[in-house]
């Protein structure tokens, strides 16, 4: 029969795929919190002590699920540039990873050191392209309101972020961007 996979190793592997992909759809719609290993395990049609089989722990299945590739700068942009560069992929669907992660980073330090962690590298490459005075302070600065922005789109969708175009919010952040970046 096609498409049936034939090893143990492949029958595993695909059924470790779905337990990750229905703790990404539920941790993103719940949060870490107040997603369960129940309810994981009949999203994947699976029972929950296969679950924790294959992933020992809620947090295990967390830090698997949520796992979120680095975005590489956009080469040959300056500072503001790059960042309303991305507008687009923050007003679109973000991937259930990285709802995850957002949906629980305040109440989850999991979650929080993985943001962390992350904007704290786009905060040094920006502050490394400002180069001045206390271009960290503004780098962050910067991130931050991105942040706020998507969360506000994103997790609230807030009605007047909702209805405008990536565009007209870039066109629109782009003089508050340019002071923090030149200072």
């Amino acid at each position: 029969m096609e498409g049936t996979p034939t090893s143990r190793a492949e029958r595993r592997r695909r059924t470790e795929e779905r337990i990750l992909s229905a703790a990404r759809t539920i941790f993103a719609e719940r949060g870490f919190q107040r997603t369960t290993i129940r309810a994981v395990a009949a999203a994947a049609q699976v029972d929950p002590a296969l679950v924790m089989q294959y992933f020992g722990s809620k947090q295990a299945l967390f830090e698997q699920a949520v796992r979120i590739p680095e975005i590489p700068p956009l080469d040959g942009l300056e500072p503001v540039e790059e960042l309303l560069g991305r507008i687009g992929m923050k007003m679109g669907p973000l991937p259930q990873a990285t709802l995850a992660v957002m949906r629980s980073m305040l109440t989850h330090p999991d979650a929080a050191e993985e943001v962390r962690g992350k904007l704290d590298g786009q905060v040094a490459r920006l502050a490394e392209a400002i180069g001045s005075g206390d271009a960290e302070l503004r780098a962050a600065l910067m991130v931050s309101t991105m942040l706020g922005v998507t969360i506000a789109h994103q997790l609230l969708g807030l009605t007047a972020l909702r209805d405008a175009s990536g565009e007209r919010i870039a066109e629109t952040l782009r003089p508050s961007l340019r002071a923090l970046a030149d200072g």
